[in-house]
């Protein structure tokens, strides 16, 4: 991929990306830094997209062996963090399709980390749009957002997981997915209907949700397609 100067110049600020520069010029500490930085937070989103631990600290680890392969021709056309988790999106995929093949049957995933139940705590809590009527403590709380994530489909949990846990733009989300801004902005608005329609029953009435995935309805895969970018239309 070719790269502008001026993006360069623009993205050079990002201080990740600084540190990845100086991993292309044989700075082994750097790497080792950002490794720590992203390390956890990277896991996390794995774990949810692949629905295993012990995959996910594996599919890790690929990702960044990826990082450390591509750090000669390393250019910034993005912030680190969008750079990573386009690595990461396409070894999940990779990861899940490969799953699909040998006709596996996916494990529960373990509790998630404290960043996971503090990043969607407040989503679950606003979309019934009321407090629950009783006081959920930390470890139901967790499990109730695991299985609520898991009845959305790939698209829409990767697109939740980029926005709660990382913060990113609908731009940043969009360059992960191949998609357009647009595109990423439905499929989050439909998420929080499906989270809503998920979660209400169980915060006014204790109904747990269901863990199986729910399956991309058709005008979503439509809308989907034609707000592709160019480059996954081709």
């Amino acid at each position: 991929m070719v790269v502008s100067e001026s993006s360069a110049r623009r993205y050079a600020l990002d201080p990740d990306v600084r540190l990845m520069l100086e991993v292309r010029d044989g700075n082994a500490a750097a790497f080792e830094e950002l490794v720590l930085r992203y390390q956890d937070r990277l896991i996390t989103v794995l774990q949810h997209l692949v629905g295993d631990r012990d995959q996910a600290d594996d599919l890790a680890q690929d990702v960044f062996l990826r990082v450390y392969r591509a750090r000669k021709t390393y250019q910034p056309g993005a912030r680190f963090a969008t750079w990573l988790f386009t690595i990461a999106n396409r070894v999940a995929s990779n990861a899940l399709r490969n799953k699909a093949r040998r006709r596996e049957v996916t494990l529960q995933p373990k509790e998630s980390g404290a960043v996971a139940a503090r990043s969607l705590d407040s989503m679950v809590l606003a979309s019934s749009g009321q407090m629950p009527a009783r006081q959920l403590d930390k470890a139901e709380l967790r499990d109730i957002v695991r299985l609520a994530l898991e009845t959305l489909n790939e698209r829409q949990r990767l697109a939740v997981l980029l926005s709660k846990f990382e913060g990113m733009s609908y731009a940043d989300i969009a360059e992960v997915m191949d998609l357009t801004p647009q595109a990423v902005k439905s499929l989050l608005s439909r998420a929080r209907c499906n989270l809503r329609e998920v979660l209400e029953p169980y915060i006014e009435y204790g109904r747990t949700p269901t863990s199986q995935i729910a399956e991309q309805a058709p005008e979503e895969e439509k809308e989907a397609n034609v707000n592709q970018s160019p480059t996954e239309r081709a």
